[in-house]
């Protein structure tokens, strides 16, 4: 399981931050997308006692850490709240320029 886990978010985050370095602004976005749900995964993966019971039981025994989870909870809002943003700034930037590809625009060179 720890294999499968550390493969995923390997290939997430290697996949992330090859669409980040695309010229393609909405690839960019959706490449940081990845990397913020990879590192969520990695986080929530290093928070969870074997990965077997959820945080809150009633049964008596090993109990995974709330925190990591509360802390994902509140990075998965702050990053959708990013992610609108980003996008409304690629709206803008299209609408400007006439594009999403940064090798067409010329007037961003001083």
């Amino acid at each position: 399981m720890e294999v499968l886990t550390a493969l995923s978010v390997g290939i997430m985050m290697a996949v992330g931050v090859y669409q980040i370095l695309r010229r393609n602004l909405i690839r960019s976005a959706i490449g940081l997308m990845l990397v913020a749900n990879a590192v969520n995964l990695f986080v929530i993966y290093c928070g969870a006692y074997r990965g077997d019971v959820p945080a809150y039981v009633d049964v008596a025994g090993a109990r995974s850490d709330p925190l990591p989870q509360a802390l994902v909870l509140t990075a998965i809002v702050i990053g959708m709240g990013g992610f609108a943003f980003v996008l409304a700034m690629i709206y803008v930037f299209c609408v400007r320029y006439g594009t999403g590809d940064m090798d067409k625009v010329d007037r961003l060179k001083h």
